[in-house]
């Protein structure tokens, strides 16, 4: 359902890097016409980029163009967003704020801001194929009618789910956010075990990626658990076991599990040193 605000509001993007793209590319793919969007962003090679692949307005430095804005999401990098917010916030007041800054926690948004409209996202980058996760968390002063708004837009880019606690936002930067460089990691070391047993580069890479996407579809259709699925490809010895024994006697689980708390751990000293 969309109110005369939402339907007819102008959507600024503070940041045209990667996870704005994705989320312009959404929404004109999926009927926002170009017009109603404008993009601030300071380096003149990004804003020439966006404006000939969406066709929309960018401009150099904050405005009165941002006056019009409805929503304004923030896509900048997390050590520049509060000098953003301090000489942007004036021209965009009255508007609902959306942040897909990691880390940066929606205390010191709302303070750089003097607002309180604000949820707070954290996307992955596979939304720059409309098959992202993304987390969010509103402050009390968000409506319903503005986690609308918000699920409509994000939707674009793939999946969401909301956390009522700002703290999982750290645990989803770790396990989604930050979880696709897990995959190209093992997609690394199995391309590189292939070419290894004497496969070409591009043969362990075909096999190496698609079994990666067959795998996560079988596990995303599929009614059991992971362990199920992984135990009913575990014949006692077998390949796959040989495979699976290995890596549990060298600890890997435990190894991954630590890796993971380790970025949860480092979302938070984000918000710490960025956020003051």
């Amino acid at each position: 359902m969309h109110d005369k605000d939402t339907s007819h509001s102008t959507l600024a993007f503070i940041g045209g890097g990667n996870m704005a793209s994705a989320i312009i590319g959404g929404l004109i793919h999926q009927g926002t016409p170009a017009s109603r969007i404008i993009v601030i962003e300071p380096f003149q090679e990004t804003r020439q980029r966006i404006e000939h692949q969406f066709n929309i307005k960018t401009y150099a430095s904050a405005g009165p163009a941002l006056e019009e804005a409805g929503l304004v999401v923030w896509a900048v990098k997390p050590q520049v967003f509060k000098d953003a917010a301090l000489s942007t916030g004036m021209f965009c007041k009255d508007a609902l704020h959306l942040s897909v800054a990691a880390g940066i926690r929606s205390d010191s948004i709302a303070q750089w801001l003097n607002s309180e409209r604000i949820v707070r996202a954290m996307p992955n980058t596979p939304a720059l194929v409309g098959l992202g996760q993304t987390g969010l968390f509103a402050r009390p002063s968000v409506t319903a009618e503005d986690k609308g708004w918000i699920e409509r837009i994000v939707a674009t880019t793939g999946q969401y789910l909301w956390v009522n606690d700002e703290t999982l936002l750290d645990a989803v930067t770790a396990v989604s956010g930050s979880g696709p460089a897990y995959v190209f990691f093992f997609i690394e070391a199995m391309v590189k075990a292939g070419v290894h047993m004497g496969l070409t580069e591009a043969q362990a890479h075909q096999l190496a990626v698609g079994t990666f996407v067959g795998a996560a579809e079988l596990a995303r259709s599929a009614n059991e658990s992971p362990t199920i699925l992984r135990e009913r490809v575990t014949s006692k010895g077998g390949t796959t076991y040989a495979a699976i024994s290995t890596m549990q006697a060298a600890g890997m689980a435990e190894q991954f599990q630590a890796a993971l708390l380790a970025a949860q751990q480092r979302a938070a000293e984000m918000g710490d040193a960025f956020g003051g």
